[in-house]
């Protein structure tokens, strides 16, 4: 099996990508740089394989979808801007397209490109990693550009999850919960428990679940 994963050259990515290193499968550990992404794999382990990937990149993406010759599972990990310091009735506008840049629009644009490998896979998978700051049920105010990009993601999820039934590809959302890495802060849950509810939905049997939004293999709320 044959797994990338975004933003893996630190936090909740690069432990993702351990646990399913770990798994057995083969790991694509990607990073907007080449030395961060070798770094990574090299901590990783053997079963990784560094790749520079910008999700932001049509280039980029149109290069590894041109390079790789198969995919089983693809985590859609990295994202930007968490935004504390914002409110939407104010908000700076280009922070939040930048945030959608990474959030969505890299995870769209990625989709598409290697679609073709993952219907090609006897068991394919996409896990897009969201949020609880996602789910319109309790929304609040605040961190605008995050929340709103992570809500589009889970729509995204939902839309994929619907066309892509027919390709036996399971689609998902995960949030890994507060976690403390560079953007959760100090205080959460330890990285390996964050990362385990994502590799849950990257593991799932053939007869898993589809277009759900889960924490640690429970349903959240939309």
């Amino acid at each position: 099996m044959i797994a990338l994963v975004t933003g893996a050259n630190r936090g909740i990515g690069r432990e993702v990508a351990r646990q399913l290193a770990a798994a057995g499968h083969t790991v694509l550990v990607t990073a907007r740089s080449a030395e961060a992404a070798a770094k990574a794999a090299r901590s990783v382990g053997p079963n990784a394989r560094p790749l520079r990937l910008d999700v932001t990149s049509e280039a980029d993406i149109a290069e590894v979808a041109r390079d790789l010759e198969a995919l089983d599972v693809l985590v859609n990990n990295a994202a930007i801007t968490y935004d504390t310091w914002q409110h939407a009735a104010t908000a700076d506008l280009d922070v939040v397209r930048e945030a959608a840049e990474t959030n969505l629009y890299g995870p769209w644009r990625l989709i598409q490109a290697l679609l073709p490998l993952l219907r090609a896979s006897p068991h394919p998978r996409i896990v897009n990693v969201s949020s609880e700051a996602a789910s319109l049920t309790g929304m609040g105010g605040g961190t605008p550009a995050y929340s709103a990009s992570k809500a589009a993601l889970n729509a995204l999820t939902r839309m994929l999850a619907a066309e892509l039934r027919a390709d036996r590809i399971l689609v998902n959302s995960v949030c890994p919960g507060w976690v403390a890495t560079d953007m959760g802060g100090p205080g959460g849950r330890p990285v390996t428990e964050g990362a385990a509810s994502v590799v849950w939905a990257a593991t799932l049997p053939d007869d898993g679940p589809t277009g759900g939004f889960f924490r640690d293999g429970q349903p959240l709320p939309w």
